[in-house]
């Protein structure tokens, strides 16, 4: 089976990967999505699924590397964990939705955290979709193409 096969009962298709028009208008690319989890497996695994799925997928392990790396490089999307150490995703989607350049960055919560209060403050503080681990990569990866396929709308 092709590791980008769509997730969902009776789905032979693979995922189309997503593009986006460079800035200059001229050039496509793949989309760029930032992985950001402290815990190194569940990073390797997303970064295998979605690099299989066609995506450039980036890689940081705390809230701040996540604000760092967003100043640094331009992402199509982010899959933030809720709890981690130095900076919580929580506390990175109040940061990004409060900052004009990034409002609008499609944010998708990827956390252990099953409460309902939990879903609400999430989607309260800017989440635009939330994963429950554990998680099937085949689900995350069509959550993700959904949200690409939104935002570039």
């Amino acid at each position: 089976m092709h590791p980008c096969r769509a997730w969902g009962p009776g789905s032979n298709e693979p995922l189309p990967a997503v593009k986006r028009h460079e800035p200059t208008g001229e050039e496509m690319t793949v989309a760029r999505i930032l992985v950001v989890d402290d815990d190194p497996d569940i990073c390797a695994l997303l970064e295998f699924k979605l690099g299989a799925c066609g995506y450039d997928v980036v890689v940081e392990y705390d809230g701040e590397a996540a604000l760092a790396a967003l100043e640094q490089e331009t992402m199509d999307l982010i899959l933030l964990d809720w709890m981690m150490p130095r900076m919580g995703g929580l506390e990175v989607c109040l940061a990004l939705r409060s900052d004009e350049r990034f409002a609008n960055l499609p944010v998708l919560m990827l956390t252990a955290k099953a409460q309902e209060a939990d879903l609400q403050r999430g989607l309260a503080a800017g989440a635009d979709d939330y994963i429950l681990k554990p998680f099937s990569p085949r689900e995350v990866a069509a959550r993700v193409a959904a949200a690409l396929s939104r935002a570039n709308r």
